[in-house]
């Protein structure tokens, strides 16, 4: 049997269309301490000689860096590719900032420029994260970074992020028969861009097996993975709604004579949307690289499709879009509610007192004509905060995505959903938006954005269509919000 299919993924990078990933290695060294640089190494690079010699990792997944480092200066490792991802706190991207954590990086590999390197935020509320691209961007130019790609991003940020020019190449997201969130509006967004998906969770942790085909639902799961992963199944309908799609893909997999682990991954290796699929290795334990190479040996025809699109119809689709578990309910990862650590995160701003009115706090986001023409980003008066109008300006002038009015109204949102935040609000608390457009043919765009954000909230909205804005922008947004008791 051939090795795994392969794809160019941009102009300088050719991989695995399965990814080898290390993430298990911190759980691995928890238990049984560090591993040893060149052992680790040498189980890479049996991977590699069978043709799995792309690798996914990340700066905290234990010393994985480090034991990709060692298979590079290896020969085996000279056509090993190397994916890392990078997870600042939120807080100020400046250049000394990102530089340092790519140097980490770079130094943990022992090498002077890495393949891919991914890039991973908290809160879009913290508008830092744009600057961080920009700054990623940059060392690209200088050859530290040969391509820039995200990690759990929404289908509007990395919109966001396109428009105002980042030259993104992937976003990596969860993407399997459980949780089909990647196949809407992110592979619409591929469709028309050169954006491509790394597929993580494919196998939901293990439960896309047949082992668990007809099994009684566990009761207690004694590891993170299969924790976060149940998360998932019981939000889509929960056991029995489960069984439906592993029954599903039994049958399709006796079929092909192949696995129901390879029919689910197949599934989602065949979206024109992904470039690779992410298949977890537990390093010295346990290697499938045989099983793995039989994705490459059958293909999924339309009766395959329509009888697992038969089992999705039985379950719910997950909440929201990408990434959104990290950052909002339900929140579907291991440890559950995250509200604990958004909440101890850095806020963009912060309240400070109005000197004339002992009842009232304001935010003020530094800009120069606050202090021209004498007012705040938002005020907040009893429990009423309202909040001005606020156009997609970064740092004191940069206009975001001059071209674009959806996305700039995505980052506008993110600006005000940031100033109720500094004075205790959240969206939920909103009661009134109105939105100024200077084209009508951006109406759509924005209101999805508005959407995005407000769908379930439902304030009272005015939207007007305006002969033009100061700064050449595309759309000014403001709200009101009532703070709940």
């Amino acid at each position: 049997m051939t090795g795994p299919d392969r794809i160019a993924l941009g102009a300088h990078l050719n991989i695995s269309r399965v990814l080898t990933g290390l993430w298990q290695v911190a759980d691995i060294e928890r238990v049984s301490g560090t591993i040893a640089p060149d052992i680790g190494a040498g189980w890479l690079a049996d991977y590699a000689a069978q043709g799995f010699d792309s690798f996914d990792m990340a700066d905290h997944y234990g010393s994985a860096e480090i034991l990709a480092g060692r298979l590079l200066k290896r020969p085996e490792g000279a056509r090993a590719t190397v994916f890392t991802k990078w997870c600042p706190p939120p807080g100020p991207m400046t250049p000394d900032v990102v530089r340092r954590g790519v140097e980490e990086r770079l130094e943990r590999l022992g090498t002077d420029c890495v393949d891919l390197l991914q890039f991973h935020w908290w809160s879009f509320e913290h508008p830092a994260w744009l600057d961080a691209l920009h700054e990623l961007a940059c060392l690209r130019d200088q050859g530290l970074i040969r391509e820039i790609g995200v990690t759990n991003f929404d289908a509007a940020h990395v919109a966001l992020a396109l428009a105002d020019g980042v030259p993104l190449l992937t976003n990596q997201v969860s993407f399997s028969l459980v949780d089909r969130r990647a196949a809407g509006p992110l592979s619409d967004l591929a469709a028309r861009s050169p954006l491509r998906l790394l597929a993580y969770g494919t196998l939901c942790g293990g439960f896309l097996s047949g082992k668990w085909l007809d099994q009684p639902e566990p009761q207690t799961i004694p590891d993170w993975s299969k924790m976060k992963y149940k998360r998932f199944i019981d939000v889509t309908g929960g056991w029995d709604a489960f069984q439906g799609i592993l029954r599903a893909a039994h049958l399709i997999a006796g079929k092909h004579g192949v696995s129901v682990s390879n029919v689910a991954t197949r599934w989602v290796l065949e979206h024109p949307a992904v470039a690779g699929v992410i298949v977890g290795a537990r390093l010295g334990e346990a290697v499938h690289t045989e099983d793995n190479l039989r994705l490459f040996s059958f293909a999924l025809d339309t009766e395959d499709q329509d009888r697992l699109n038969t089992a999705f119809a039985a379950t719910n689709p997950v909440p929201g879009d990408c990434g959104d578990e990290y950052r909002r309910p339900p929140f579907l990862t291991a440890s559950g509610d995250l509200s604990h650590h958004l909440d101890t995160m850095p806020r963009a701003h912060l309240p400070v007192p109005v000197p004339h009115r002992a009842e009232a706090t304001r935010v003020l986001s530094g800009s120069e004509w606050e202090d021209i023409a004498g007012y705040c980003r938002a005020q907040k008066v009893g429990d009423r905060i309202l909040v001005s109008g606020t156009t997609a300006t970064a740092g004191h002038s940069r206009r975001v995505a001059p071209d674009d009015a959806g996305a700039q109204a995505t980052y506008v949102l993110d600006k005000i959903l940031a100033a109720l935040a500094a004075l205790g609000a959240a969206a939920e608390d909103v009661v009134r938006t109105r939105i100024y457009l200077t084209d009508p043919e951006d109406v759509l765009a924005v209101s999805q954005a508005h959407g995005r954000v407000f769908g379930a909230v439902k304030p009272a909205n005015t939207l007007v269509v305006v002969a033009g804005l100061i700064g050449g922008y595309r759309v000014e947004i403001e709200a009101e919000a009532i703070l709940r008791p």
